[in-house]
């Protein structure tokens, strides 16, 4: 009987940080629901936009950083390191880019877009270490 190949298991480290990704998303999703909620109350529609361009900028800018690594997690520290510098530079970039063309515009409130950008961020950051340190992981791999 021919035996199915096997497929190679995750180390400790990539699960943990799928966890940290999948808890960032999710906290990032719940912080865009209340913070569209609150600037939809406080600035009408121009406070909605604002919310969800900042959840959705500082969110996605946060998480990218997580899901490069788990994308190159099989590689060696060096090209890990030199593709973390290289995406956050590119990612840096777009966001001032992004920025840049929506200063002009005024269809988004501007008080509401800076404060979510912020504390999406925060809130992603702060999900994400604490599934990363929930995480029960060797130091060192057999």
């Amino acid at each position: 009987m021919d035996e199915a190949p096997t497929l190679p298991t995750e180390s400790a480290h990539t699960v943990g940080l799928r966890r940290a990704v999948t808890l960032g998303a999710t906290a990032l999703a719940v912080l865009m629901v209340l913070s569209a909620g609150v600037w939809w109350a406080v600035d009408g529609q121009p406070g909605l936009w604002g919310a969800l361009l900042g959840a959705a900028i500082g969110g996605v800018f946060v998480l990218l950083t997580a899901v490069v690594v788990i994308a190159t997690a099989k590689t060696s520290p060096q090209v890990t390191g030199a593709v973390l510098l290289g995406t956050w530079l590119l990612k840096l970039i777009v966001a001032i880019g992004v920025v840049a063309a929506l200063k002009p515009l005024d269809f988004y409130s501007k008080r509401a877009f800076a404060l979510t950008i912020v504390v999406a961020m925060v809130v992603v950051l702060v999900s994400e270490t604490v599934a990363v340190l929930r995480n029960r992981a060797p130091y060192v791999e057999p």
